[in-house]
């Protein structure tokens, strides 16, 4: 290839997942380019990976939750189909964000009372990313729908992937494609170069009211150089192979949704398995999909079922449809079972697997009482954890949320408004 006009660098650049531009500001103050910085992760945490699952029209409540709390509780009609992980997890009633209701208010999930703030995927990517080539997976199976799932710092909702043969490429590319994508950085590195030398000249006008504008800019541009060092980097080593293949299309119909979400599962295993990130997210969409379970095709689509206006019949196939979701969750956490790490131990014993909803009890559009589930990581499992939200001083989630950042080695002080990790 010759050589390229800063306009192509920019666009190339694009090709590989990283862009960049100016910000608008009324005149720009600079801050120094900071080279890359070093994680704070501790060595010796018990956990080194997390994966957080949503599903956008939550579980059906009865049907999620045991009767009974703590350990030798009665597995719920939902928890059955996890019997053989019965000590690998543990599930929590009774806590949300203490935020509003309604389908919006389903972002919330991983961010807090504040929809915008920081996800918790997100706040273990900063510090976890250097380790990895792919700082954190953001994915969906479904429809990406109008819910957000991770945050940025910046309050920027990240983009889902929807076709596992775009993530496929992502982990096992070829040895053409790593070539090309090592140009496209090189070429990127000075599409960068020219960017800063440009916002550098505004620097001397700079206003008061830029200064948080910038701040942010020189962020993203750190980061961004951050990330290009890192995919060089782990270009240059022998890429694993794995027995794996992809079904000839990609499985992005709604209707569709159940055999994309078993894919999903299967190359966030792989991603783990490989080392090529740490960071996963995945949001299981509800529409208006029609399902055929076990050659019956059920009475209403997904959303309706939802809305189920206490009719037995459409509780009935809504939990046929949510145990479709526990079944694929269950043969995940046997993949993390069966596959091992670098140290030849299996991935779940250091792998959080968030399992849960921003959606309380889709019936009412309510987002309290989030069902919620826990795999894996080295937390001392098999109990059922219930928080009264009316007693003086109950945890909210984003106790929870920072108990997993605790696990991960994080050793952050709080999450949103919360600041009382839980005893797992």
């Amino acid at each position: 290839m010759t050589g390229l006009s800063n306009r192509s660098r920019r666009h190339f650049l694009r090709a590989t997942g990283i862009t960049l531009a100016l910000p608008a500001l009324e005149s720009v103050r600079g801050e120094s380019f900071v080279a890359e910085a070093a994680t704070t992760v501790s060595p010796n945490a018990p956990a080194k990976r997390l994966f957080c699952v949503g599903a956008n029209l939550g579980f059906y409540r009865p049907a999620f939750y045991p009767k009974a709390t703590g350990r030798g509780y009665e597995m719920s009609e939902h928890l059955q189909h996890l019997a053989d992980h019965r000590n690998d997890f543990t599930v929590f009633s009774g806590l949300d964000h203490r935020a509003g209701n309604g389908h919006n208010n389903w972002d919330n999930f991983l961010c807090g009372p504040k929809i915008g703030s920081i996800s918790l995927d997100q706040i273990a990517a900063e510090q976890i990313a250097p380790l990895t080539r792919i700082p954190s997976f953001q994915l969906c199976a479904g429809g990406r729908g109008s819910q957000k799932l991770s945050y940025n710092r910046q309050g920027v909702p990240l983009p889902l992937i929807e076709r596992p043969s775009v993530i496929y490429k992502q982990l096992f590319s070829s040895a053409d494609d790593r070539k090309r994508t090592d140009y496209l950085l090189r070429s990127g590195q000075s599409a960068l170069d020219t960017v800063l030398d440009e916002a550098k000249r505004l620097q001397q006008n700079a206003s008061v009211s830029d200064k948080d504008k910038l701040d942010e800019y020189f962020t993203s541009l750190r980061e961004m150089e951050q990330r290009m060092s890192r995919q060089r980097k782990h270009l240059k080593k022998p890429q694993q192979k794995v027995d794996y293949q992809l079904p000839p299309y990609d499985p992005i119909s709604p209707g569709l949704m159940l055999e994309a979400e078993e894919l999903m599962y299967d190359l966030v295993a792989l991603a783990f398995q490989t080392d090529a990130t740490r960071i996963a997210s995945m949001f299981l969409a509800g529409l208006g999909q029609v399902f055929t379970i076990d050659g019956e095709t059920l009475r209403a689509g997904y959303h309706a079922l939802s809305h189920h206006g206490n009719d037995p019949e459409m509780i009935r196939d809504l939990i046929r449809v949510e145990a479709e979701h526990l079944k694929s969750l269950n043969r995940f956490l046997t993949q993390l079972k069966t596959k091992t790490d670098a140290e030849g131990k299996p991935l779940l014993d250091s792998t959080i697997v968030l399992f849960g909803t921003g959606m309380g009890d889709a019936n009412r559009h309510s987002n309290s009482n989030l069902p919620t589930l826990v795999a894996g990581g080295g937390f001392k499992h098999g109990q059922h954890i219930a928080t009264d939200k009316q007693a003086d001083n109950a945890h909210r989630m984003g106790d929870l949320h920072l108990t997993l950042l605790h696990q991960l080695g994080l050793e952050t002080a709080s999450f949103a408004e919360a600041d009382r990790p839980m005893a797992i």
